[in-house]
């Protein structure tokens, strides 16, 4: 067969089996919704100013206010012409919107442990210039650091991701915001929850292992919500599983198109570069020492790399015309609706492939669009200021025992100081001490816009869920549930004298998510129980518990096994039967906790009226 590889096209998948050109255009961002009714804006405006003025903020809406108000009496043409200068800078503003908005990519990172997800985080910040060298060193081992996204105590110590990060930095005129997820199984809610704040997520699979059991239940909640997916297959520097085999797993496990962008010339130590598909060439790389700088990359002739790659890059060429003849072809509008995912190869612990995988995202990642309300309605980007607390974390600055909510934009412009409300409590916000996080660093965030994440320190009343907005522009998100624990415990401070911090840490830990608490009227605040994906949840929770809180803690193993949601009525006759507990969580949910799933069935069998709803996550 030919050496020249063929290339990958945008085809609509009616044309899958039509040749494909030999570029790939830039994807064009999805249009936002329509602008709102600029009157209304601009009242929204005045009275966002006259709130923020109260608090001594001066804002740029001062202006506007003075143009919709008036000064002095002038005349109906006077009124007429501030009319329409108001309706003019509202529509501006709008406009400002939906550029920032078409400049973001807001996506996260999935995998199963151990893949490589961490260490692709630390290459993506390497290219985007925030790391300029030691990118990739997961495990704090001698005098080398531990990577910029693991930040707390715990996780440098293990090694594991055991919470999200947040990092933002910009590359190609685009601003990315990675929400690095944990890559431990027993967080699975906490991914969850980023997952609720992105618009694309970025898979990895390890070239040896292929599809594992943490891949699949994440992705699971990827299709749920709809999110476009990128596959990068890792560790290709290391021996690997046959190529074809892997795109057959993925194809037949995750019932999702897989189509290579990009396809490897060897593999382990023979790994030497990438044949780019879309522009019909071959990517030679060279290794640079310890990964801490760019892989030097080199642009190879098809001739020339068939005399210098021998027999690796005939097998390559090979599989590429046979991709070609498949019609395995790129098509946008799948790829969004999450029926398609393009694939490349790669090792991020050497740079191989990360600029092509970085340069994929910044051209197909969708960014920021219309998000729906609980009522199924989409609030247009350019809609006024709304976010949704995805995230909090307290003492993540040690020093200073503070809280920190992060907040995903939705839509409109965030500007520092400016007064706005959570829709569960209807209270006023402050947000002069907002921020961007990289880890334990951080800076102060002067503005943000659609698909930007910022923290707010100190901001006690919001929790995992909420929908803050600005003054006049009332929104509510849908309801992010929680995961079907499966692994309980008993808590109870062993220092009585510790009891109001052991109960303060409690409720901390409950308000992140860190573990789900559940109270019974026999146990209360003092004996709390705590509910779990997995045990790793409990060293975390009793780790915390005990070094930022100051209180030491016991936690004893529970009888129970699963839970299921139910109500009021059922629980009362829940109650009275052996075999089963009911235990609430803060706000009033009731939980059937039981001690087998045998019970379990029986119990439906029986009393086929009681309700046992399902929960996220469950088996």
């Amino acid at each position: 067969m030919s050496g020249r590889p063929g290339a990958l096209s945008t085809g609509r998948s009616d044309d899958r089996h039509r040749r494909a050109p030999t570029s790939v255009p830039e994807v064009k961002p999805r249009r936002p919704g329509l602008c709102p009714d600029a009157e209304q804006d601009a009242d929204h405006a005045v009275r966002d100013e006259r709130v923020a003025a109260v608090d001594g903020e001066q804002l740029e809406a001062a202006a506007l206010e003075r143009v919709v108000d008036g000064i002095g009496g002038e005349d109906e043409a006077d009124r007429s012409h501030t009319g329409d200068v108001s309706n003019d800078l509202v529509a501006s503003a709008a406009s400002d919107v939906r550029r920032e908005a078409a400049r973001r990519r807001t996506f996260a990172i999935i995998s199963h442990p151990d893949a490589g997800k961490t260490t692709l985080t630390e290459k993506f910040l390497l290219y985007g210039g925030v790391l300029t060298a030691g990118a990739g060193s997961v495990r704090a081992k001698g005098d080398r650091r531990a990577t910029a996204s693991d930040w707390m105590e715990l996780e440098r110590r293990r090694g594991i991701s055991v919470t999200s990060a947040v990092v933002q930095f910009r590359y190609r005129d685009r601003v990315l915001n990675l929400l690095d997820t944990p890559g431990h199984g027993d967080f699975s809610e906490d991914t969850y929850r980023v997952l609720s704040a992105v618009d694309a997520a970025v898979m990895v699979l390890d070239g040896a292992k292929g599809i594992e059991a943490q891949t699949r239940k994440l992705f699971e909640v990827c299709r749920n919500r709809e999110i476009p997916i990128v596959t990068f297959i890792n560790k290709w520097d290391r021996p690997a599983r046959d190529p074809l085999e892997l795109l057959d797993e993925i194809e037949d496990q995750l019932v999702l198109d897989p189509v290579p962008v990009t396809w490897p010339v060897g593999e382990g130590e023979r790994f030497s570069g990438l044949i780019d598909r879309r522009a019909g060439h071959y990517v030679r790389f060279s290794r640079t020492a310890g990964g801490a700088t760019a892989a030097d990359e080199e642009v190879v002739a098809a001739a020339r790399a068939a005399a210098e790659e021998g027999s690796a890059w005939h097998e390559a060429a090979e599989a590429v015309e046979l991709l070609d003849g498949a019609g395995a072809e790129l098509d946008v509008k799948r790829f969004e609706a999450g029926e398609l995912s393009p694939v490349f190869f790669g090792s991020a612990l050497t740079n191989y492939g990360v600029r092509m995988l970085l340069d994929a995202i910044v051209e197909m990642a969708p960014p920021p669009g219309a998000r729906l309300d609980a009522g199924g309605d989409p609030r247009p980007v350019d809609a006024g200021f709304s976010a949704a607390v995805f995230k909090v974390q307290s003492n993540m600055d040690p020093a200073h025992r503070d809280s920190m909510a992060f907040l995903r934009v939705c839509s409109g412009r965030f500007e520092r100081g400016m007064a706005i409300t959570c829709g569960r409590t209807g209270k006023t916000l402050a947000t002069k001490y907002a921020h961007t996080v990289v880890g334990r660093d951080r800076s102060t965030a002067e503005e943000a816009w659609p698909g930007d994440v910022i923290g707010l320190v100190n901001a006690a009343e919001l929790r995992v869920g909420d929908a803050v907005h600005a003054a006049g522009e009332p929104v509510r998100w849908p309801a992010v549930p929680a995961f079907a624990p499966s692994s309980f415990r008993m808590a109870r401070c062993t220092d009585t004298s510790k009891a109001k911090q052991f109960r303060s840490g409690v409720r901390q830990l409950d308000s992140e998510g860190v573990v789900q608490v559940l109270r019974r009227p026999e146990g209360g605040e003092s004996a709390p129980i705590l509910a779990a994906v997995g045990p790793l949840q409990f060293d975390v929770a009793e780790h915390r518990l005990r070094h930022e809180f100051g209180a030491p803690v016991e936690l004893a193993p529970a009888p129970w096994t699963t839970a299921r949601r139910t109500d009021q009525a059922s629980a009362e006759v829940l109650g009275s039967m052996s075999g089963v507990t009911v235990a609430s969580r803060d706000g009033g949910e009731l939980l059937a906790l039981f001690e087998s799933p045998y019970w379990l069935a029986r119990l439906q069998s029986d009393h086929p009226e009681l309700v046992l709803e399902r929960l996220i996550g469950e088996g």
